[in-house]
């Protein structure tokens, strides 16, 4: 697999990794599957943190040593300007290119300053692709083919969304083993889940019938707001045990660290918000080792 690196390897991503890991190593044991889980990471609705979780995620399952695969579907491109590639990401190695048929994806994959995580970025080319996918043959499947080459590289893919659930989000869950929806624990948050509740099911009848939901996890939440404690109980009752235990917290931290091209990891590893990411990494994979115990 080629690609450069983003970031160099440093002294602050070791200290990262020999802090975080040695607790994950005790809580996830591991053997390495023949292909990658692949996870996708969506919400039709913007602003419920999203961009923040897939990275986030991916970052904390990287210091728990999975080899872990961002992949940013975004035309936004903010997944890989928040793992420190360049604004609009790479134009010449991209996604874009990719399901376009132009590169072969191992190309495009690129390091970052994590030595188990990689990002395949995006790029503002990706506006103009769900028009230009319209016309292409198996244009539901071209993400899934394009990954198809490295799927035994990798353990986990994440693959990050557009806030829509146009073709570029229907290549996504084509190509998933599972989906995981951000919900923001704010007005109206429960009601925007029917229509991707619809998607998916209409995604398992036709194209993708092994797609499972990952679960639901509660972002933006925010202990001194009532709203906050009463949208987290009706997800619970409503959901049951889809909603994961960990709840995502609004903190400065995690709002902060995109600017500066680094996940909450790297950029304040003691945080509220980096120790949460990293505790529902934790939860995700003990519910990956409690369905694989026989």
């Amino acid at each position: 697999m080629t690609g450069g690196a983003i970031f160099p390897f440093t002294r602050r991503s070791r200290v990262v990794q020999e802090t975080v890991a040695p607790t994950a190593r005790t809580t996830a044991p591991r053997g390495k599957p023949a292909l990658a889980r692949i996870l996708t990471v969506a919400n039709q609705k913007g602003g419920v943190g999203k961009t923040t979780t897939a990275i986030n995620l991916a970052a904390s399952l990287s210091v728990m040593e999975r080899k872990t695969l961002l992949v940013d579907l975004d035309p936004q491109a903010n997944a890989t300007s928040g793992l420190g590639g360049a604004p609009g990401g790479d134009t010449e190695r991209n996604v874009y290119r990719v399901l376009m048929g132009e590169i072969p994806v191992a190309e495009a994959i690129q390091g970052t300053e994590l030595p188990f995580l990689y990002v395949l970025p995006a790029s503002y080319d990706l506006i103009g692709a769900e028009i230009e996918l319209v016309t292409m043959e198996r244009r539901e499947r071209r993400l899934t083919e394009a990954l198809a080459p490295v799927a035994s590289e990798f353990e986990v893919i994440v693959i990050d969304c557009p806030p829509s659930l146009g073709l570029l989000t229907v290549n996504a869950l084509c190509a998933s083993g599972s989906i995981m929806i951000p919900l923001q624990c704010e007005y109206y948050a429960l009601e925007g889940l029917s229509s991707l509740f619809r998607t998916i099911d209409r995604i398992r009848e036709g194209m993708n019938p092994d797609l499972k939901i990952e679960g639901v996890v509660l972002t933006m939440f925010d202990s001194r707001n009532n709203l906050s404690h009463q949208v987290a109980e009706e997800a619970r009752e409503a959901l049951k045990d889809q909603v994961f235990q960990t709840v995502i917290p609004r903190n400065v931290r995690l709002s902060e660290s995109p600017s500066h091209g680094k996940p909450a990891l790297l950029y304040a590893v003691s945080s509220r918000g980096a120790q949460s990411y990293l505790e529902l990494a934790r939860e995700m994979v003990s519910r990956w080792n409690e369905k694989a115990t026989p």
